[in-house]
């Protein structure tokens, strides 16, 4: 099975330590990950479904695997991977993905979290398990996730997950959670471009950036330096108009200071129309994004792929929320 790049999974999982003592070792680990990997790939929920896949495909994985002992049992893969350390086997994984896959100059990069709804436990008041991942829109691959900490939230979790990837060159997208100095830094200092959702969170920020698109608005952009990008969409009796303003000309704002790479303010406004009535929404972004609108616009656009590629995928392919593993 090999890889673009002409390496074998197997070899990027090679340099797992095996928890196992040596004389109880039956399967080789690698086998056992190499199956485990196949097998959830290819829909399985359980560790019954990875055995049961692993002797469906035995001669197949026998041409790359060495299966001294045939297939391992699903109590085999149960113990086996619940003793793995998930940070060396998550550095493993980003590998692999890295070599199947390569990051485009300019793609988005979609950070988003997602809670795995019945992963909680009451019995020891372990609340669900929230993840943050990174969707690579163009690929339609994660490229890594990082688990948030109890007591702790996607703010903290981000940097750490950024700090895994090679995002040089794209640009990342972030609801308004992720809407932080710290985490603009970080993408910055990675060479990439960050877009950025601007709520409440941020008052005097947001409020400047409001007051000033409700002036621009009413002047209809007149002798105020922007760029325009219109989209429009129809199906199944709904239409979409879109309407996306990038303004690059910051000099007149107070509270963008230490704001490191800040370029530009966004504004999204979004008008929808179902069974003949209208709403609109109204959207504000940071961006360190300069002089295309059509650029921003995308960027925007494209972050919500995210909840269609990866998130529904994982609840409607995978049935993640309904999983019990912890």
């Amino acid at each position: 099975m090999a890889t673009a790049g002409g390496a074998t999974i197997a070899a990027y999982f090679a340099e797992i330590s095996d928890p196992r003592v040596e004389r109880t070792r039956l399967h080789e680990l690698v086998d056992i990950l190499v199956i485990a990997i196949c097998a959830v790939i290819c829909g399985a929920d359980s560790w019954v479904e990875r055995e049961a896949y692993g002797c469906a495909k035995e001669k197949w994985l026998r041409q790359f695997l060495a299966l001294p002992h045939g297939i391992p049992s699903h109590d085999t893969f149960g113990r086996v991977l619940a003793r793995l350390k998930p940070e060396k086997l998550q550095q493993c994984f980003l590998g692999w993905m890295q070599a199947v896959s390569e990051v485009t100059q300019g793609e988005v990069v979609a950070i988003d979290g997602k809670m795995l709804r019945r992963s909680f436990d009451r019995a020891t008041g372990k609340g669900a398990i929230h993840m943050v991942s990174a969707w690579a829109s163009a690929n339609r691959l994660v490229l890594g996730q990082q688990k948030v900490e109890e007591k702790s939230n996607e703010i903290t979790a981000i940097p750490a997950l950024l700090r895994l990837l090679e995002i040089k060159g794209c640009i990342v997208t972030i609801d308004a959670m992720g809407c932080q100095k710290a985490i603009a830094r970080t993408i910055v200092e990675q060479e990439a471009d960050y877009v950025l959702t601007l709520k409440a969170n941020h008052g005097l920020l947001y409020e400047e950036v409001q007051r000033f698109f409700a002036w621009a608005q009413q002047r209809q952009f007149a002798e105020v330096p922007h760029e325009y990008y219109p989209t429009l969409d129809g199906k199944h009796g709904r239409v979409e108009e879109r309407r996306y303003w990038l303004v690059s000309e910051l000099s007149g704002f107070k509270e963008i200071q230490d704001w490191v790479g800040l370029q530009s303010f966004g504004m999204v406004e979004r008008q929808r129309t179902v069974a003949g009535k209208t709403t609109v929404e109204v959207h504000h972004y940071l961006t360190s994004l300069a002089g295309s609108g059509q650029q921003f616009g995308e960027a925007v656009r494209t972050h919500w792929s995210v909840e269609n590629g990866l998130h529904w995928v994982l609840d409607g392919a995978f049935q993640e929320d309904q999983s019990r593993l912890r």
